[in-house]
């Protein structure tokens, strides 16, 4: 069973945070002769949500265009409902706000699908819709050379139908 903080989050216990939306990040990699240089690489992020009840699940596929690869990067979904007080959210996801859960995407490769991420968010009411958004953020020096793809945004009505992002 994983440590939770006290809130219903999981303690992240892997590398890096997993991040949402699409931002070129900076890795530090050190070369021949002790030199260091910032590699660079472009995270986007895609997916989808369905609002049942109280529950959004959201499924996010994160995707390098590098040109470098990625030991670990951290997708953010943020909601514009509160989340219940008690999650269950799956291993390296961590409830970070009243509105906000952070999870791993583990490393990526350039040009190479990560794995998907399938994240249940409980909501403290039943919602007609709620608003979510979902970017990368990476905590590790980032370097964003284009700030125009960092974050999706998607309207996700209580249908149960499935909404892309």
């Amino acid at each position: 069973m994983p440590d939770t903080d006290g809130t219903g989050g999981v303690v992240m216990r892997r590398g890096g945070l997993a991040v949402v939306g699409a931002v070129a990040v900076g890795a530090l990699v050190v070369g021949g002769g002790g030199t260091a240089w910032a590699g660079s690489a472009d995270l986007e992020v895609h997916g989808s949500a369905v609002l049942s009840g109280d529950l959004v699940e959201v499924r996010v596929v994160p995707l390098n265009h590098g040109p470098d690869g990625v030991t670990a990067a951290s997708v953010r979904l943020s909601s514009s409902a509160a989340l219940a007080d008690t999650q269950q959210l799956p291993g390296g996801c961590a409830r970070t706000g009243d509105r906000e859960v952070v999870c791993d995407t583990g490393p990526l490769a350039v040009e190479l699908p990560g794995a998907e991420l399938v994240v249940p968010v409980r909501l403290r009411d039943q919602p007609a819709e709620v608003r979510l958004e979902v970017d990368v953020a990476w905590g590790g020096g980032a370097v964003d050379q284009d700030r125009t793809n960092d974050r999706q945004r998607v309207l996700v009505l209580a249908t149960g139908d499935s909404y892309a992002f």
